[in-house]
């Protein structure tokens, strides 16, 4: 480890094998806790390679618990995280909006690291018990077009390492990992991501697999469609920038998307916007990204299209209603 961490620390880069056989010693336990800190630091002070992020991929799917879904055909609607503005739950409102309007989601979430509150914290907080029990995801993807993965329960390198990216506080190479290890390895993504290097690099990933993907990043900086500004969408069909006013809205203010100072305050927010009793800015940054999530899944639909869906689905109360089936189903 002491040789790996000297070619880092010379701008040198890994293999896609060593990088593999690294995250495999973590998992194991061989890698003492301050050179995993160390380890993570380094791709902080320089960019990740593709072949260091395929074989990091690589490792965790060897890893994960099986988890077969793809007769559903699901989406995964996430972000890589690490934008640092503490946003409210945006991409996980948006994946009970596109299950209420009839598409299969299978979510893939953790506990918020560089956050106040992640997917895992508003989920647990409404009382959902994780599980990987195969059959326990198909009832609920069947009954509501649902389901939820916990992370470190599929992939227990994420586990292992969740105490140190807890303590550092700040992204890591661990962001950009969550999105390409979803144990269903599901047909359809919609993926945020907090600069334009990173979309790049997603981009190059996403081109070698089946995929059907959108990346999505507003330019002043968030993970997602923020609406504070314009932003760049890479898909299949290729490269588009917008403007707010292009979907017919209005350019919100940063401070309009603040997700809260503890998990309760961001879970109480997250159940207002299901029931539409949000601010017009936190509804609409909503909708946005599950438009463009459920044109990912039927491309050949505008995006004003999806937008009329989405409204009728979170404004219908299709998404608080597939909600409240979500909860029943998945409390102990």
């Amino acid at each position: 480890m002491k040789e790996i961490l000297y070619k880092l620390f010379d701008y040198h880069y890994l293999s896609r094998e060593e990088a593999k056989d690294i995250l495999f010693q973590i998992v194991q336990g061989t890698i003492p806790e301050a050179q995993v800190s160390a380890l993570i630091t380094c791709f902080l002070m320089r960019r990740i390679s593709v072949e260091e992020i395929m074989g990091f991929r690589d490792a965790l799917l060897d890893m994960r618990v099986p988890t077969d879904l793809s007769e559903y055909r699901p989406i995964d609607i996430v972000g890589t995280g690490g934008d640092g503005k503490n946003t409210f739950n945006i991409s996980t409102l948006s994946c009970f909006v596109v299950a209420g309007a009839g598409y299969p989601v299978v979510k893939h979430g953790n506990y918020g690291s560089t956050s106040v509150s992640g997917a895992s914290n508003v989920m647990e907080l409404q009382g959902v018990k994780f599980t990987t029990d195969i059959d326990a995801l198909r009832k609920s993807i069947e009954a509501c077009g649902m389901a939820y993965l916990h992370a470190p329960l599929f992939s227990p390198a994420l586990k292992e390492v969740a105490g140190v990216r807890r303590n550092l506080g700040v992204r890591s190479f661990f962001n950009v990992l969550g999105p390409l290890v979803n144990p269903v390895q599901p047909e359809y993504q919609l993926l945020g991501v907090y600069d334009l290097s990173m979309m790049r690099l997603y981009s190059y990933i996403y081109q070698e697999s089946k995929k059907r993907y959108c990346v999505v990043h507003s330019l002043d900086g968030y993970d997602e469609i923020s609406l504070t500004g314009r932003f760049k969408v890479v898909s299949n069909k290729g490269e588009q920038l917008f403007r707010p006013g292009d979907l017919g809205f209005r350019e919100n203010k940063q401070k309009e998307l603040y997700g809260g100072d503890t998990p309760e305050e961001a879970a109480r927010l997250f159940n207002k916007v299901l029931e539409c009793e949000a601010t017009e800015a936190q509804l609409n940054v909503v909708l946005a990204n599950s438009a463009f999530a459920i044109q990912t899944i039927v491309p050949d639909r505008s995006i004003e299209d999806c937008l009329e869906t989405a409204r009728d689905s979170l404004y219908g109360k299709k998404a608080l209603k597939t909600f409240k089936k979500f909860i029943e189903l998945n409390r102990p």
